[in-house]
């Protein structure tokens, strides 16, 4: 990751200059735009300079602003919404400099030449971030551009979060190896998720650098004593030896954790999730303003849709189904029809065929599905009537994935607790696979949903979706 001949330097240089360009073309646009190609107009004031030079400036101050932001940290990129949040900041940052600057020196600067500047620069950077993380997504989707960590912690804590490493190969992290804490006694395992286990952790330094780690990922920190963890981290000054602490609650939102020092004690302040009050009443308003727009503006597809359905193959157009929604609650969930009307029927003949998770019964070549159902469900066209049941107020747009009441029966209390809030018309399972996803880890995305939700995550999946629709991934 890191050195000379390490991928972040190389990446970032080219995300400087990725940087660079959109922002010397998005200035020099709104100039162009507000005052044609004169680089002589003056801004309005007393000291009336030219705009070419404002556009110097500020293409400047935003750049500085998107280094200060540390908008291109190599920690950051390629997964979670940091990037983009602080690239937003940047903008709001130099705006907000701009327009001081401009009042103390009373610069009467064009509001449309800087409304078209920043925050339509800001939505064209987006866009190029956006690009390069697809690009890093393919880079770490076959095995490029991760960064090598050590684990040390118990021998199950670690094999636990080498799994959830290995899991995410997008979030850019490589476990070369294992170290139990130290003190242990010699493990007779050598290898556990495929990683060598290298025995107790002795001199840190010579064990990260004999396979290559460039950070240490301390797991289960309560198996080391605090003066232990102290001495990992002094031990590892100047090393360029990097330090990750994993504490012990998992599956916690970074909005519902706040750091607070006390006596040298990073101690973390960990919120209860709320399942009320106004955050979920805007969350309601938004989900029928965005349902009433999306039902107008895809009448006419749907109009489409139904046509096709009805004429292909006889049945009705809209497939009925029972589901259990917030609070247990059953309603009738909306789908277009993609099967045959026979194939509750045939059900039984196909169950030991099943290309679900163990769970949920999913065929990548079901015979029961239409040839236009093949095309509805591959990019979720079916979903689009469930638009009506979040109209009604029995969905939400984003949350976890609508349960069958027969599945229901099955759940254990943590399982259940999926439903404390809405079911979704799409959510965390379906930008992370759908119908890819294991049992397990389908439970997990929802209940880290229905614990972590927040408006500004929700655009987040719906953006999200709108690629994994295009892409057609996991769906079948």
């Amino acid at each position: 990751m890191h050195g000379r001949s390490g991928w972040s330097r190389k990446y970032l240089l080219r995300l400087l200059l990725s940087d660079l360009f959109v922002v010397t073309l998005i200035m020099v646009m709104a100039q162009a735009a507000r005052f044609g190609w004169n680089p002589l107009e003056r801004v309005s004031g007393d000291l009336a300079p030219p705009y070419l030079l404002v556009t110097i400036a500020i293409g400047a101050l935003w750049m500085l602003e998107l280094t200060a932001t540390r908008s291109r940290s190599a920690r950051i990129l390629g997964h979670g919404p940091q990037e983009f949040q602080r690239v937003i900041a940047a903008g709001f940052w130099t705006f907000a400099i701009v327009a001081i600057a401009a009042f103390l020196l009373k610069l009467d600067i064009s509001r449309g030449y800087l409304f078209f500047a920043i925050p339509f620069g800001t939505i064209v950077l987006l866009i190029y971030r956006a690009a390069w993380r697809l690009w890093i997504h393919s880079q770490r989707d076959a095995g490029y551009l991760q960064a090598q960590v050590l684990v040390v912690g118990p021998l199950r804590t670690s094999q636990q979060m080498v799994r959830r490493i290995n899991g995410a190969r997008r979030a850019g992290y490589h476990v070369v190896g294992i170290c139990t804490p130290p003190g242990d006694s010699a493990t007779e395992v050598d290898e556990a998720e495929g990683v060598p286990v290298l025995g107790p952790l002795g001199d840190p330094v010579l064990q990260a650098a004999a396979i290559g780690a460039e950070f240490i990922l301390l797991s289960g920190s309560d198996a080391m004593s605090l003066r232990e963890a102290r001495s990992l981290g002094w031990s590892l000054e100047g090393s360029g030896i990097g330090l990750i602490v994993a504490p012990s609650m998992v599956d916690v939102a970074g909005p519902r954790v706040q750091m607070s020092p006390v006596e040298g004690l990073p101690l973390l302040h960990v919120e209860e999730p709320h399942f009320s009050g106004p955050k979920l009443a805007l969350k309601s308003i938004a989900d029928r303003v965005g349902a009433v727009l999306a039902l107008v503006m895809l009448s006419l597809p749907m109009l489409a849709i139904a046509a096709a359905i009805r004429i292909t193959s006889p049945g009705p157009v809209l497939f009925r189904q029972v589901r259990v929604g917030r609070d247990h609650q059953l309603f009738e969930m909306l789908k277009f029809r993609s099967m045959y009307t026979d194939a509750e029927v045939r059900l039984a003949d196909l169950e030991g065929s099943s290309d679900g998770n163990g769970v949920l019964f999913k065929m990548r070549q079901d015979p029961r599905v239409t040839r236009v159902g093949k095309v509805l469900r591959r990019y979720s066209l079916d979903e689009l009537p469930q638009l009506i049941n979040v109209l009604r107020g029995e969905m939400s747009v984003v949350g976890p994935r609508p349960p069958l009441p027969s599945e229901t029966e099955l759940w254990d209390e943590r399982t259940a607790r999926r439903q404390l809030v809405r079911p979704g018309l799409t959510g965390l399972w379906q930008v992370s696979g759908r119908s890819d996803l294991s049992w397990e880890e389908s439970v997990r995305l929802d209940l880290y949903y229905t614990e972590n939700w927040s408006l500004g995550g929700d655009a987040l999946i719906v953006a999200r979706t709108a690629w994994a629709v295009l892409a057609g991934r996991g769906a079948y």
